[in-house]
């Protein structure tokens, strides 16, 4: 059976002003979510999820989901404030998207299979994906009593930004290479010779530029969905009158592991990884895929 590819597409871009999913960065075009599309199939995944919004839907499709008939299957979830389990409903003033937890589990609905989740507006490299896919296309039932995930990890210091601070999933690997825990660090800048979390000023954390960290491209076998069913309405409890409180997908890895009822894998690559967190990171983004291009990795016109 063939993986799938989630893409969470549904961001509000709110750090770098308007629908950046769609934003062109290629020669011809091309949005970064093209080139992991390309990059996955040539890697053997066999369909692509998008998880979006309705309010851009139509736009979405136009621009992006019709490149890809004839190419690979396209299917849709929806991200949607108000799709909370019973009995918890939307907090009034509530305007931010509930994380990446709840992004994939939007998927539940079409998604049966191993699986990759990744962002939109991340570029992982060619060598990131042929990793994950094989993974994914080894992946048999979870049928030994634990689930048995997997994530990219890329070095901290080639996916910083020089543009503003940084949200990432520092990661404690194991001599093996298995995921022991993932500590969330919201505001990560490069110091000099290494990293600082600062979100406090006054006291920040410094952080190794070799660390591995989550760029939220992960592997998983369709038994997540369960787990994000019954976890979720437990986060909600806590968290979910919170204003600006978001339920990340390695929190859900993180607990899991720690209840020794999944393991994940660690897949150490160097490709080269970039986004566009900020709207000056995109000139950036614009050469260094030109380079790729020039040197033969990806064709002029991907689609």
């Amino acid at each position: 059976m063939k993986p799938t590819l989630v893409v969470l597409a549904a961001g509000m871009g709110s750090r770098y002003g308007g629908l950046k999913q769609v934003d062109p960065v290629g020669p011809n075009g091309e949005a970064i979510l093209d080139y992991s599309v390309f990059d996955a199939v040539r890697a053997g995944f066999g369909k692509v999820v998008f998880i979006i919004r309705h309010d851009f839907e139509a736009e979405f499709k136009e621009k992006v989901g019709r490149k890809y008939e004839g190419v690979v299957p396209v299917d849709y979830g929806y991200q949607d404030l108000n799709d909370l389990p019973a009995p918890y409903t939307l907090p009034e003033g509530r305007t931010k998207p509930w994380g990446t937890g709840h992004a994939t589990r939007a998927a539940r609905s079409v998604v049966k299979e191993p699986f990759a989740v990744i962002n939109a507006d991340d570029f992982y490299g060619r060598d990131a994906f042929e990793q994950l896919a094989k993974f994914l296309s080894a992946a048999g039932a979870d049928d030994d009593g634990k689930l048995h995930f997997a994530m990219v990890g890329y070095r901290l210091e080639l996916t910083l930004s020089e543009n503003g601070s940084v949200a990432r999933g520092i990661c404690n690997v194991s001599a093996n290479g298995d995921l022991l825990g993932v500590t969330e660090m919201t505001k990560l800048v490069k110091s000099g010779d290494t990293a600082e979390n600062r979100e406090d000023e006054a006291n920040p954390v410094k952080v190794p530029l070799d660390a591995r960290v989550s760029m939220n491209l992960w592997g998983f076998t369709a038994g997540l969905f369960a787990e994000l069913e019954e976890r979720f309405p437990k986060w909600l409890a806590a968290n979910g009158q919170k204003e600006k409180s978001e339920w990340y997908i390695p929190f859900v890895v993180d607990e899991l592991i720690k209840e020794g009822k999944a393991d994940c894998k660690v897949l150490p690559t160097e490709s080269s990884w970039f986004g566009v967190t900020y709207r000056e990171d995109k000139p950036f983004v614009v050469g260094e895929i030109a380079k790729l291009v020039q040197a033969g990795e990806y064709p002029q016109k991907l689609f």
